[in-house]
């Protein structure tokens, strides 16, 4: 590796853990960057994956004021989220590196639409929550009584869903549960999205140990130690910064990278 090519592995770790802390979907930087540096798209999933582990530590930390008294909601959606890491890092080492090449740019679209569409996707769940006598008014951690079991089971299919997905690939697992949060609560935005960085952390300490485990030949060290460098410092800004960074902005550099990745990856493999 290059110093130039060094330096833009750590700026757009910087930019995903950024972003991370933020929206979600940082991986949507740093992973085309892998790609159209020249990595295989394994060994650019697994190392990526293990250098966000710092971004979104320190993204939870930045948020750790919002966590306040959701420890008891954090114990239920915990097990949810490591059991469905557990299943997409599976599914990640059964299947052939083919099989990722050919599904990766169907992630990447199936991603970038959550992130165009999901400022309206939440702006519907919000009205319909303000609704006279909506069920989905409860917030997330007083889904507990009878007439919530439905909503209660939809949150918890919904954190092994996006833990499943944040284990095999991982782009967009944040905006997939702030989608479900946002239909579920009526907590404020910022608490949810503290909730969302300590779920999507967790998510990737199991899948990065998973591949440290069994795919460690996947993995390219200096690869992960610049994007945890870059990743560490893009979580405490975004943290720090998140009321203030123009959320359309974000998502058009989002597009833009995913766009160039796809068309790398179909065209000019």
């Amino acid at each position: 590796m290059s110093a130039l090519e060094a330096c833009w592995v750590l700026l757009a770790g910087v930019g995903a853990g950024t972003i991370n802390s933020i929206v979600g979907s940082g991986t949507l930087i740093t992973f085309p960057t892998l790609l159209l540096l020249g990595y295989p798209p394994l060994t650019a999933n697994v190392s990526n994956n293990i250098g966000l582990v710092a971004g979104g530590a320190s993204a939870s930390w930045g948020y750790r004021r919002e966590l306040a008294g959701q420890r008891a909601l954090l114990t239920r959606l915990l097990p949810m989220s490591i059991a469905g890491s557990m299943l997409g890092a599976a599914l990640l080492l059964v299947l052939p590196a083919a099989a990722f090449r050919a599904v990766v740019p169907v992630l990447i679209v199936i991603a970038l639409v959550l992130v165009i569409f999901g400022p309206r996707i939440q702006r519907a769940a919000r009205a319909r929550r303000a609704q006279p006598g909506s069920q989905s008014a409860a917030p997330l951690d007083r889904l507990a009584g009878p007439r919530d079991s439905a909503a209660s089971g939809w949150l918890l299919a919904g954190a092994l869903l996006a833990g499943a997905y944040g284990g095999y690939f991982g782009a967009a697992q944040g905006v997939l549960l702030m989608g479900i949060f946002s239909a579920l609560s009526r907590e404020s935005l910022q608490r949810l999205n503290g909730l969302k960085n300590v779920l999507v952390t967790f998510v990737n300490l199991v899948a990065a140990a998973a591949f440290l485990i069994f795919a460690r030949e996947h993995v390219d060290w200096g690869v992960v130690g610049l994007i945890a460098v870059g990743s560490l410092l893009g979580g405490l800004l975004g943290a720090h910064l998140g009321r203030r960074l123009p959320a359309p902005v974000l998502r058009s550099i989002i597009v833009v990278v995913g766009v160039v990745a796809i068309v790398k990856m179909v065209w000019f493999p």
